[in-house]
């Protein structure tokens, strides 16, 4: 899909239907002179309903949908007969959606599943016809209630990418080159950096049937929670992850201090991504001999073990596909007991 097609945050009004009123009408026939009252109700006003589909993966549908409304009720008639119930209104997103009030920004509901259903506005109600209002002493009332009136407001849907494992990494850190190296995703690869401006999404084959998401989002550099580079605005896509792959290359000038910055901009954005389970991988290895691979091992290890970082350790390389396996093995390893722990 083109990357002008990858929407993630859509602005929406949305209102739903008002209830139609209740009927004021009398029982007419041959023979009968007066007929008590038979006004029916109005109908309900049409809901504005979220639902799941996991067919989709992007907002785009609705970006030049900005306003949604439900119908109105139809009015109660004569005969004890109710109005017809006004239209539903379906916005279908993708899994991982979250919708927001957009005068408060409060969270009002997440979407994950396929086929779920939420209200998100509901119709008013139908007003009662004069049938309800007849007693002993008022046994022809000339009046019904009116329908209530529908919700409307200015509504926010933001995308959070659903994934077991997500990229994190500064630019050219080989993020794309290892997702289109081991999944089906096909992102565009070039040596400068935010090559990947959306992100992308791809399926992870492992043995016995066995598989995994993977998720790359656009490169990480030092500021990004001040809104440098790319800012926040893609790492929402990694909060729903089970595990974070850390990526850094084995030719950068101090592949712990990298590791240092990535974890300090995770943290400035929300704290709470830290208590994920998290595996340092270094990448481009095909670019370093065994030796000095060893010597960087032992000396990342060392680092890693004075800051209190028990954190899986795996040297690989996409283009030789050096330890390739390996990784897949300490991710599913990682994913299994994180998924266990869950439980």
């Amino acid at each position: 899909m083109a990357t002008q097609n990858f929407i993630d945050y859509v602005k929406v009004f949305c209102k739903s239907g008002s209830g139609g009123s209740g009927s004021a009408h009398f029982h007419r026939e041959k023979f009968v002179a007066k007929g008590g009252p038979d006004g029916g109700d109005g109908g309900r006003g049409g809901h504005v309903i979220l639902k799941g589909n996991a067919q989709l993966w992007t907002l785009l549908h609705l970006k030049y949908r900005k306003h949604i409304m439900a119908d109105d009720g139809g009015k109660g008639q004569g005969a004890l007969c109710s109005g017809k119930d006004g239209k539903d209104v379906f916005i279908e997103v993708p899994l991982g959606t979250v919708a927001r009030d957009a005068e408060t920004g409060e969270v009002e509901l997440e979407i994950t599943e396929d086929g779920q259903e939420y209200i998100w506005l509901p119709g008013g109600k139908g007003g009662l016809g004069n049938n309800h209002f007849k007693t002993s002493t008022n046994q022809a009332p000339t009046y019904s209630q009116p329908g209530l009136p529908g919700e409307e407001s200015w509504k926010i849907l933001e995308l959070k990418l659903l994934a077991d494992v997500g990229l994190v990494g500064f630019p050219n850190a080989g993020k794309s080159t290892l997702i289109a190296t081991i999944s089906n995703a096909k992102p565009e690869i070039a040596d400068y950096p935010f090559t990947t401006i959306v992100p992308n999404l791809g399926m992870v084959p492992y043995r016995n049937g066995r598989s995994f998401v993977m998720a790359d989002i656009p490169g990480i550099i030092e500021g990004a929670s001040e809104g440098r580079g790319l800012g926040t605005r893609f790492l929402r896509h990694i909060e729903r992850n089970s595990i974070l792959l850390f990526l850094v290359p084995v030719d950068a000038d101090d592949i712990f201090k990298q590791y240092e910055i990535l974890l300090n901009e995770l943290n400035r954005y929300n704290p709470e991504m830290l208590v994920k389970d998290r595996i340092l991988s270094i990448s481009k290895c095909d670019l370093a001999d065994e030796e000095l691979l060893k010597m960087i091992e032992k000396d990342l290890k060392k680092k890693l073990k004075a800051a209190g970082e028990n954190v899986p350790l795996i040297f690989f390389s996409s283009a030789s596909n050096y330890h390739i396996e390996k990784l897949k093995d300490s991710i599913m390893k990682k994913l299994d007991e994180t998924n266990s722990q869950a439980q």
